[in-house]
């Protein structure tokens, strides 16, 4: 492979490795057969608990907020939402209900996604995003995934489709948030975006997309100012959320024009470039990144920019397991992923880790990742929002759910407990896409989006990824055989 057909394999995972190696309403799972032409087994085939009323006993409960784990829980569905929770000695299922024996495992809120995708890259010719609307829902909803935003689409009709398919019970996925295609000037990397050609032409697309379902934009890259701002002001009169992967704008600048969620964080920043202009993406990129290996995370210039975002209300979407794919990651994090994808997927992203090991700039690389992980936790601490999504681009280095999973124990690794990496995925994420009230934690009238574990992730974060049973709105679907069900398909659709 040559250093041209390389750089179109890292694609979009972030455009500093890019540059630097070549230079809420669900269906109920039996409510109706397949939809023409989908072609696929109902949800009723995965389901494992679908009574009115189930209890989960003698179960350890983490609730979402942080607070410390409960020993020895009983939780009570009713009807998809959380009718009970207390003691196991003093709260029981009522009789003839289906009882679950939560002895040894975990009870979470299911996982949400701030920035997670319908589609995949793994490689090829030309960087081109591949659509996976049969194994992705199957993918997310097995790894305890119950919420997802897609933040940025290629095909934003078939999203809408499957989101469609899910809400009336006819496919088996989390719940979704419909995000727009991305909003960007030219962007020379990726031929499937479009170019936005003036405010007039940003206000009429967001305003479109906005009709059509659609409850967030995505700002991407190479954005002019005046665009951006006619699309934020444009996305919040419709009641919109704006989220913002940009490098022609700094993330303070963003912030004080108003977006609410900064996607990736620190490793997309350009404002710590010298000699950086406004509006423009900086075309010495190695340069950037020198920039963001040398800064001080603890500095004043990061933790300026750290209170500017939390002073204007402004979340951070991490997604550190796209990011470890610049490193890249463990070969037991793939080979997970190896086991359910199709044979020329794994040859692809074989093929450029392999590259990636060979690279001179793997140290630059590897500074940069601890750089992002020491600033998203940097962001937590001092009291920012911060939630996660894995982002399943780049080479393929992570998928839907696996990556959810996996962006909890690389926090962990940062430095986070284990308890406020979960609420990362939960609670916060709630917050962040304004559906707190009704799921994000483990609370009496909440929806009954749950993820019963083996183990204890609480001592061993680890143990996150042994997921048995994801609820979703009450309903419990058997991971593993969702998992079964797309064996081979990963990577293909």
């Amino acid at each position: 492979m040559n250093q041209s057909t390389m750089r179109r394999f890292i694609g979009g995972f972030v455009t500093l490795v890019i540059v630097a190696l070549s230079c809420t309403t669900g269906g109920r799972a039996d409510s109706g057969p397949s939809a023409p032409g989908l072609g696929v087994a109902p949800p009723s085939t995965f389901v494992r608990y679908a009574g009115p009323i189930i209890a989960i006993e003698h179960v350890r409960v983490i609730d979402g907020t942080g607070a410390a784990p409960l020993q020895d829980r009983t939780v009570v569905i009713e009807r998809g939402t959380i009718a009970r929770m207390g003691a196991a000695s003093s709260v029981g299922g009522p009789a003839g209900a289906p009882r679950i024996d939560g002895r040894g495992e975990t009870l979470t809120p299911g996982f949400i996604g701030t920035h997670d995708h319908l589609y995949y890259v793994s490689g090829g010719p030309m960087f081109i995003m591949r659509e996976m609307p049969f194994s992705f829902p199957r993918l997310y909803l097995a790894a305890g995934v119950t919420t997802i935003r897609t933040t940025g689409s290629v095909e934003p009709e078939t999203d809408m489709r499957v989101k469609d398919a899910v809400d009336r019970g006819l496919l088996a996925g989390p719940h979704i948030q419909i995000t727009t295609p991305y909003l960007t000037g030219y962007e020379p990397q990726f031929i499937q975006m479009a170019t936005l050609r003036s405010p007039s032409d940003a206000r009429a697309t967001v305003n479109f997309w906005a009709d059509h379902g659609a409850t967030s934009v995505k700002m991407y890259m190479h954005e002019p100012v005046d665009i951006a701002r006619a699309i934020i002001a444009a996305a919040h009169a419709r009641g919109m959320k704006v989220l913002a992967h940009l490098c022609s704008i700094g993330f303070s600048q963003a912030a004080e024009m108003g977006v609410d969620s900064i996607e990736h964080g620190l490793e997309v920043d350009s404002e710590f470039m010298p000699g950086f202009h406004e509006g423009v993406c900086p075309a010495d990129h190695a340069a950037l990144m020198r920039s963001i290996a040398s800064l001080r995370i603890a500095g004043p210039r990061a933790q300026a920019t750290i209170r500017t975002m939390i002073a204007h209300h402004v979340a951070l979407s991490s997604t550190l397991g796209v990011f470890e794919g610049s490193v890249p990651p463990p070969m037991r994090v793939e080979r997970r992923m190896f086991a359910l994808e199709d044979p020329v997927t794994v040859s692809e992203v074989m093929h450029v880790r392999a590259r990636i090991l060979k690279s001179p700039l793997l140290p630059t690389f590897r500074k940069l990742f601890a750089q992002e992980l020491a600033f998203d936790v940097a962001f937590f601490r001092a009291g920012g929002l911060l939630t996660q999504g894995p982002d399943p681009t780049g080479y393929g280095a992570t998928v839907a759910g696996f990556g959810d999973q996996r962006d909890m124990e690389l926090l962990v690794k940062g430095g986070l407990t284990p308890v406020q990496a979960i609420q990362v995925a939960t609670l916060n994420g709630a917050r962040s896409l304004g559906i707190a009230q009704h799921t994000g934690s483990i609370q009496i009238g909440k929806a009954a989006d749950l993820v019963l574990v083996r183990g204890n992730p609480a001592s061993n974060i680890d143990a996150i990824e042994n997921v048995q049973t994801v609820f979703k709105d009450g309903i419990g679907y058997d991971s593993a055989a969702l998992l079964r069900s797309i064996k081979g398909d990963v990577g293909r659709q």
